[in-house]
């Protein structure tokens, strides 16, 4: 199943993606699930598929993207999770995943543009594929890591360098306002079945910028969730993005900056292509 949260004239909704197709299943659970992050943390996707039935269904090119989740409790950040990232950044091996968080308003949906902001030139890309938590929990083993994941989503991690090393700290150029794009929809696993396989792909303006599979990963998703889970419950609509691969924008000769009037492309095999342009700050 796709599941996504979106907006129909100037109302808030979510439901499913099916084709060219968005089913307005929130309208019809608006009393009892408000959001996708209601229906995740209820379990509900039966009562989804039931109310699916009497959806009124939309064109997608009626509808405006918004993210999977417009508001995740948090969004924790993995950095440094592919050896040809780690490597073109100089970085050290670790022996824990490197997180940092974003905050929910940093991010913005499929098709609307990445916001460069008025502070910096030094805006990047970093295709992710996005986990999505359904099943709450503290110190979740690897083992059973897998349960605790709702869905999947493309998602592209905008960053602002020179903000973003103004110290070791990454938070700053990680929050600037609708610069990490998170859609188009979220597909659930057995749907979307192994992920280890699938290929990543960005491309700025058509050009082929990133390119690697999942199974690359430094650290895989069960570790990512072990580790995360183990200095904070993970909640319900939780978002973890799991790492980007090499080739972005800053570590090219010379730098690949994102400017307005670009198209970026996020592709994960399978599960679909998020799509964003790139305007100034107004």
């Amino acid at each position: 199943m796709k599941l996504a949260s979106f907006k129909i004239g100037n109302s808030s909704s979510w439901g499913i993606i099916e084709g060219d197709e968005a089913l307005d299943v929130g309208a019809v659970l608006k009393d009892r699930y408000p959001d996708l992050k209601s229906v995740i943390a209820a379990d509900a996707l039966a009562a989804v598929q039931d109310a699916a039935r009497d959806a009124r269904h939309h064109s997608i090119t009626n509808i405006t993207w918004l993210p999977v989740i417009p508001n995740p409790d948090k969004i924790l950040c993995i950095g440094l999770n592919y050896e040809t990232h780690r490597k073109e950044t100089g970085r050290s091996e670790v022996e824990n995943p490197t997180v940092f968080s974003r905050f929910a308003n940093s991010q913005t949906g499929h098709l609307a543009n990445i916001v460069r902001p008025k502070l910096s030139t030094h805006l990047d890309y970093e295709g992710e594929l996005a986990i999505i938590i359904g099943k709450p929990g503290r110190h979740i083993t690897q083992a059973d890591a897998w349960i605790h994941i709702a869905g999947y989503a493309c998602y592209n991690e905008g960053s602002v360098r020179d903000f973003q090393r103004h110290t070791h700290q990454f938070t700053p150029g990680k929050n600037f306002p609708e610069t990490g794009a998170f859609g188009p929809w979220m597909m659930t696993p057995d749907e979307l079945g192994d992920v280890a396989p699938l290929r990543l792909q960005t491309r700025v303006n058509g050009q082929v910028v990133q390119d690697a599979t999942i199974d690359q990963m430094i650290f895989d998703i069960p570790r990512q969730i072990e580790y995360c889970s183990s200095f904070t419950r993970l909640e319900p609509g939780d978002v973890i993005v799991t790492g980007t691969p090499g080739g972005v924008g800053a570590k090219r000769t010379p730098p690949l900056w994102l400017k307005p009037g670009d198209i970026v492309e996020v592709e994960i095999d399978k599960l679909g292509v998020l799509r964003n342009g790139v305007a100034d700050e107004t």
